[in-house]
């Protein structure tokens, strides 16, 4: 059995086992076919002599079907005329990997216009460290009140059977006067450092969204700093910056504790000043232990002041707080939540038990 190479034009006697790939070139078989003794095949590329010699042969042209006829396994190819096409030269070398010791900047760049975040907006009043450390001195001042009273409650304990030094006694009274009135003059001072900040957030909170504060400066000032309409209208100013920064969900429950604590430690304070006015020792007693009473609920409140500022300030004002989840859409193009249910597909779970997760 005899195949040929298509590329290379060589006879392989492959006996009875069928080939694909000439060995010589690695070109394709063609199909098989018998051996031939009527002609000189060793792997010339024209079918015969008699055809290489008539170029109407070649070609077809001029010939009778029988004298075109070829061996099996053999095709006739129309090659172009003239001089072989010039082979291609070995393509240059590429040259080294190019490195960079910087990323590049050249390439496409995306350009992201975001709706609202490109707005200036101006920040006034108090920066937030000094905010923060005019409450952490406030709350040392505060602790080291409540420290002094405790030491002077002690002396007195110790003064109903031991007589005091008239210095010890002098010095125990008089510096709990003096950090007292250091402490009156600290907490005022937070909060006016405190309106500033809370002025300035509003402020820069309403403009973000691109109005005016609907409350003057006068009015914040009015509610912030008078004594007792403090407790009422302070915490509502609060409530409205958080409502407008929409960090009212998780900013409720601080500001709700911060309140109430606020109220209770401004009610001991005015019961410990009312009673500062005895003179019997048991009066004293009672109205040194009201007061370290009312200077820790003060620092208490102060610490809880500190974490609604620090709420705040967690985020900038340009810094929405709203996260977008995906929702799915029917094939209307409403948009409708995946926590809807309607009443044949609701789950119904009976009293007393969890729902499935």
């Amino acid at each position: 059995m005899i195949q040929v190479c298509s590329a290379c034009g060589t006879r392989w006697n492959v006996r009875d086992r069928r080939r694909a790939w000439c060995p010589r070139c690695n070109g394709t078989l063609l199909a098989p076919s018998t051996p031939d003794t009527g002609g000189d095949w060793t792997g010339g590329t024209a079918p015969s002599q008699t055809q290489q010699a008539n170029p109407t042969t070649e070609r077809g042209l001029g010939t009778p079907p029988s004298a075109r006829l070829l061996p099996p396994g053999y095709r006739w190819i129309a090659v172009r005329p003239g001089a072989p096409p010039p082979r291609r030269g070995t393509p240059r070398p590429l040259g080294p990997t190019p490195r960079y010791s910087v990323i590049p900047r050249w390439g496409l760049i995306d350009h992201f216009d975001t709706v609202g975040q490109q707005r200036e907006v101006p920040r006034s009043g108090p920066s937030p460290a000094m905010v923060r450390t005019t409450l952490i001195a406030t709350m040392a001042i505060l602790g080291a009140a409540a420290l002094i009273h405790l030491v002077r409650y002690g002396l007195l304990i110790l003064n109903r059977t031991v007589l005091l030094n008239p210095w010890v006694a002098g010095a125990a009274t008089w510096l709990g006067i003096a950090v007292s009135v250091v402490a009156v003059f600290m907490v005022v001072a937070s909060a006016v450092v405190l309106t500033n900040w809370l002025i300035a957030r509003r402020a820069a909170a309403f403009a973000y969204r691109g109005h005016e504060d609907s409350r003057p400066v006068w009015v914040l000032r009015w509610g912030s700093l008078v004594p007792l309409v403090n407790l009422l209208w302070a915490p509502t100013f609060v409530i409205e910056l958080a409502g407008v920064e929409d960090r009212l969900s998780w900013l409720r429950r601080p500001i709700t504790v911060w309140w109430l604590l606020w109220v209770l430690s401004t009610v001991v304070s005015i019961f410990a000043f009312a009673t500062s006015f005895a003179t019997d020792a048991q009066g004293i007693a009672d109205n040194t232990v009201t007061t370290i009473i009312a200077y820790l609920l003060a620092l208490a409140a102060l610490l809880l002041t500190l974490r609604v500022f620090r709420g705040f300030e967690r985020q900038p004002v340009e810094r929405r707080t709203k996260r977008w989840v995906m929702v799915p859409v029917d094939a209307d193009g409403n948009a409708h939540s995946r926590t809807e249910a309607t009443p044949d597909t609701a789950a119904v779970e009976s009293e007393g038990q969890n729902p499935a997760a």
